[in-house]
């Protein structure tokens, strides 16, 4: 698989534990670009983008690092919401931001709805040639 983004390109945009490696991140963010957004007209600098702010969300889903509010004498500690969206953090939101065809914010709001949305018609009316028969 031929990636187009790098490990050193994600470290640049999150702070990364040196003991895990970016590469299984790297390949599903590449696996998605390569399915949501190749067809659209992106060159590669602009997929490697997309690519490597979506390495940076997978990443930053696996390692959730607490935050800490303090005003005053009061503190409040949690972690960050794991879910299925990408707008779960800033990273994920950054990739949807460039990814301007929408092929991302599809897929996330498809998550969001539980699965893939299917359209359908159906016809209620009569069949012009069954009524032309019937006379």
């Amino acid at each position: 698989m031929a990636v187009r983004t790098t490990s050193e390109a994600v470290a640049g945009i999150i702070e990364v534990d040196a003991s895990i490696s970016l590469t299984p991140f790297i390949e599903v963010a590449n696996a998605l670009v390569t399915k949501c957004c190749s067809e659209d007209d992106y060159d590669d600098t602009w997929l490697e983008l997309i690519e490597r702010w979506l390495s940076a969300h997978f990443y930053a889903q696996r390692d959730v690092r607490p935050s800490q509010e303090r005003a005053g004498p009061v503190s409040m500690s949690y972690e960050s919401e794991i879910g299925l969206g990408f707008d779960n953090t800033r990273y994920g939101q950054m990739a949807m931001r460039l990814d301007t065809e929408g092929g991302l914010s599809a897929l996330n709001q498809q998550a969001k709805q539980g699965g893939k949305i299917t359209a359908g018609i159906s016809w209620l009316g009569t069949d012009i040639e069954e009524e032309a028969e019937e006379w």
